[in-house]
């Protein structure tokens, strides 16, 4: 779990995603015969098939994409006392923000503390202690003085929430398990499988929790024969949710995605995913999603079209820095998706 904890650790907002990238790079050095980096930052490694391993017919080129950027922040304005306001770049609920520490990474960086604008609880009217506040509304406090912060930091400058990688009980937690989990099982699976059969591109794409940027140019350029998105996905069984509205359970298995609403996946690859798992007794659920989107929603409109699939890892409170992984589930991702390549 050390890579895993070194991932999720690491900063890296849409745009902004250098660091994780150089982390990704160093893990993945001398696993594939050729690696670069595109005008987006998309961080493509190319793996030709293994020396012996059976031909494959069609499809012969085939293209993995999981993205490394996570939602967080950019500074937005300083004002005369110092205090930070940011622009969301991701899908936040303001509801899960109040009061968590922030990195701000300027000039050097600097460690703050993120709230809302308003009084105190002590002090707070009845009806001001009710109020849900809006990402505007908040702003982050570096505890240092106006021209010391300008100095620091500008306009533009990336801002990300800060969690500890923990394990919990059967789970592994932290901030940017969506998408970090990800890309994990991806280069976790490329070193377990024995003899992959396919020209096999991995890009580990950027910009996707603002609208899917990195993946379709990558497609575009790539011309695969078909692709396949890794992340992460909602399990609601937890409390508050019904149980028809779990979309996937913790400790259940891989998901294998039929639907969200960014793509509908190739059916005649659902059912080899499905059949692969079943082979290898390796557990797998599958998966509709009602809302949100992964990188297949991109590649699949790319070009003339290409048959897409998204294979999910189940994560609880996701978009929160408490995102849950089972471990069961990212080595079922990693084993699932190792087992297809060679198979």
């Amino acid at each position: 779990m050390e890579f895993l904890k070194a991932l999720v650790e690491t900063p890296g907002v849409p745009g902004r995603e250098e660091r994780v990238r150089a982390l990704i790079q160093h893990e993945v050095e001398g696993l594939f015969d050729e690696t670069r980096v595109d005008v987006l930052g998309n961080l493509i490694c190319r793996r030709r098939p293994a020396p012996g391993a059976p031909a494959a017919v069609a499809p012969r080129r085939v293209l993995l994409a999981a993205h490394m950027d996570q939602i967080g922040f950019y500074v937005r304005h300083i004002d005369d006392k110092g205090f930070i306001r940011v622009h969301n770049v991701g899908g936040f609920d303001p509801r899960n923000l109040p009061a968590h520490p922030v990195l701000v990474q300027g000039r050097k960086d600097l460690p703050g503390v993120l709230n809302p604008a308003g009084k105190p609880v002590h002090i707070a009217t009845e009806e001001e202690r009710k109020k849900h506040f809006q990402i505007n509304e908040f702003a982050v406090d570096v505890g240092l003085p106006a021209k010391k912060v300008r100095d620091l930091v500008r306009v533009g400058d990336p801002v990300t929430l800060v969690r500890s990688f923990q394990q919990v009980g059967d789970f592994v937690s932290g901030q940017a398990m969506d998408n970090r989990a990800a890309v994990w099982a991806a280069v976790r699976a490329v070193q377990r499988a024995k003899k992959i059969r396919y020209d096999l591109t991995v890009v580990f794409t950027v910009q996707e929790e603002v609208g899917l940027r990195g993946a379709g140019p990558a497609t575009f350029g790539l011309e695969p024969d078909l692709a396949i998105a890794l992340d992460t996905t909602l399990a609601c069984d937890t409390p508050g949710v019904p149980d028809e509205q779990t979309v996937t359970r913790a400790g259940q298995g891989v998901g294998v995605k039929v639907m969200d609403a960014a793509s509908i996946s190739d059916r005649t690859l659902v059912d080899s995913f499905v059949e692969t798992a079943q082979e290898a007794k390796i557990p797998y659920q599958l998966e509709v999603l009602p809302l949100g989107g992964t990188d297949a929603g991109a590649m699949q409109r790319s070009r003339a079209g290409y048959k897409t699939i998204t294979l999910s890892i189940p994560t609880r409170y996701i978009h929160t820095i408490t995102e849950m992984v089972h471990r069961d589930d990212l080595h079922a991702a990693r084993d699932l998706l190792a087992a297809w390549l060679a198979r």
